[in-house]
């Protein structure tokens, strides 16, 4: 048990510091089409999500599982929101007559 979380820390600290150097290598000018689009990429941890609270075993890990849901979908549609606003930007307006 000790193992398996020390192991499980070192990988979120690595991805936390491996993270944090991309996104600041990353021009502002890029940064809102890049992660709008990556954010995509978080439905796959919504259905990882929902596999650790659906199996139930502790209510422990049904709380963190719905906590991890719900994280993970406000980062989708925030994601997806964030997208469809930038290509409003660049729809043309149409003339009034």
């Amino acid at each position: 048990m000790t193992e398996a979380l020390i192991a499980a820390l070192f990988v979120f600290v690595l991805a936390s510091f491996t993270g944090f150097e991309v996104i600041n290598k990353v021009p502002p000018t890029l940064h809102t089409p890049l992660m709008s689009g990556s954010n995509a990429i978080s439905g796959i941890a919504v259905l990882g999500a929902i596999v650790v609270a659906g199996e139930g075993d502790t209510s422990l890990s049904v709380i963190l599982g719905l906590i991890a849901v719900i994280l993970a979908m406000v980062n989708v549609v925030g994601g997806f929101l964030v997208t469809d606003r930038m290509l409003q930007m660049f729809k043309k307006k149409e003339a009034k007559a």
